[in-house]
């Protein structure tokens, strides 16, 4: 179930530039049970070791835009370290429930937005004016929302890629696969040495999602990409539901009454 989890998972960022981050911390925690902040942790080393595959590629069929990945990085570089304290300090607060709130929160907003998003019509301006030089702004929350949740990378960078720049589709997933990919890279190093993930978890994601990378680079140029994107954010926007809906349920049970023994891990 793990190796396929992360071959599906990768096989989607391969054919569509987005997908790991946003996709990987919702299915560990709503269908493995994996507390939010080890599968935020997760989700990030995930994303890196899946990208790492993806981004020579790229490299070699010349599709990432080098000074545009400079201005993305000034701003999402110390926003996925903001990102990755705030974090830290709803876990140290106790604050599960307002985790789980934000993250779906997150969910719904992204996939709201690119479901919105993805129905406007195309403008091809080949001669519009660059605004690359806003992107360190516009990257800023959305590195922190990488940090803070390990989604958005993917969803919002190539957003904003297709409204500020003259790049070409191809120009824009390659530039934006390369973005994740620093991002969930500096995001594991902040995560990793805040707690400790589930190892053997993740190497099984790693495994299934090595080959998912693999055969989804081969079939990239064969299977259209939007009919894909529009699948992955009407799901991930009944996910970010339930995460809404299970922080609710959640905040609205009763305190139970405290009988017999205590449990120790009230007091951890």
């Amino acid at each position: 179930m793990q190796y396929m989890i992360g071959f599906l998972i990768a096989l989607f960022i391969a054919l569509t530039g987005v997908g790991a981050g946003t996709v990987t911390v919702p299915v560990l925690v709503l269908f493995l049970g994996v507390p939010a902040p080890v599968a935020v942790g997760i989700g990030l080393t995930f994303s890196a070791a899946v990208k790492l595959i993806l981004v020579p590629a790229q490299v070699i069929r010349g599709n990432i835009s080098w000074r545009t990945l400079g201005y993305m990085l000034m701003g999402g570089v110390p926003g996925v370290l903001i990102g990755s304290l705030f974090l830290k300090h709803l876990v140290t607060v106790g604050s599960q429930n307002l985790l789980n709130a934000l993250l779906g929160a997150i969910l719904v907003g992204t996939a709201a937005w690119q479901l919105v998003y993805s129905f406007r019509p195309i403008k091809q301006n080949r001669d519009a004016r660059d605004r690359s030089h806003f992107l360190p702004w516009l990257m800023l929350p959305v590195g922190a929302e990488v940090g803070f949740s390990s989604a958005g990378a993917g969803a919002l960078g190539s957003a904003a890629l297709l409204s500020l720049t003259s790049l070409v589709p191809a120009q824009v997933v390659g530039t934006d696969i390369a973005f994740g990919f620093i991002l969930s890279l500096i995001g594991t190093g902040a995560h990793w040495f805040s707690r400790n993930p589930d190892s053997s978890l993740l190497l099984h994601l790693i495994a299934g999602g090595a080959v998912g990378a693999l055969s989804g680079v081969m079939l990239s140029t064969r299977i259209p990409r939007r009919p894909l994107r529009l699948a992955l954010w009407i799901w991930l926007l009944i996910l970010g539901g339930q995460f809404l809906l299970n922080s609710y349920e959640s905040a609205a049970l009763p305190p139970r009454p405290i009988t017999g023994q205590i449990s120790r891990t009230h007091f951890n």
